[in-house]
């Protein structure tokens, strides 16, 4: 699959089967989410793997009850390491984190795709459940949580606008 088409013809998807990801698969989503760009080169950023039902059902609560997240047979928490990249670059630090584990969840988002996974970018939790739920240190910020499964979906591409906002040329 080229780069364009799997841009193109991925989708967020809610519904998945109920058959088990297998751990290198699990294991190659990583080390695809590891190829992203990363502030310093620190990838300051962190991966948390669950399958185990309870805890599935702990974050799902954490996500105001996103029923997808808990039918997913597994779900990864990627998270940003602020300490690890305060310490080199100050206050920014936080906000470079964040982008350190927003480019890696993209990537893993990219990779699910070309494996034949479906996968749904979440973001719409309460940081404090889970951090609690998964045992993040206090400086360890939960920044998605992407379901992930054998897809039982095949959603049509939603109508998007070509381009949002103003692209402002300076030569």
């Amino acid at each position: 699959m080229n780069l364009m088409d799997a841009l193109k013809s991925r989708r967020s998807i809610r519904r998945y089967q109920s058959r088990p990801i297998p751990k290198d698969l699990a294991e190659s989503l990583i080390d695809a989410a590891q190829t992203a760009p990363s502030a310093g080169n620190l990838s300051a950023r962190r991966y948390v793997l669950v399958s185990n039902e309870d805890m599935r059902r702990l974050l799902t609560a954490a996500a105001y009850g996103q029923e997808h997240i808990e039918e997913a047979p597994l779900l990864i928490a990627v998270c940003a390491d602020v300490k690890a990249s305060s310490v080199r670059y100050g206050s920014r630090g936080g906000l470079y984190a964040i982008q350190d584990a927003d480019a890696a969840t993209m990537c893993l988002l990219l990779a699910a795709h070309d494996a034949g996974l479906g996968a749904c970018w979440n973001g719409a939790f309460d940081d404090d459940m889970v951090r609690e739920a998964l045992h993040l240190e206090d400086d360890v910020l939960p920044v998605a949580i992407v379901s992930l499964g054998w897809p039982e979906e095949s959603p049509a591409r939603p109508e998007r606008p070509r381009r949002v906002g103003e692209v402002n040329w300076i030569d």
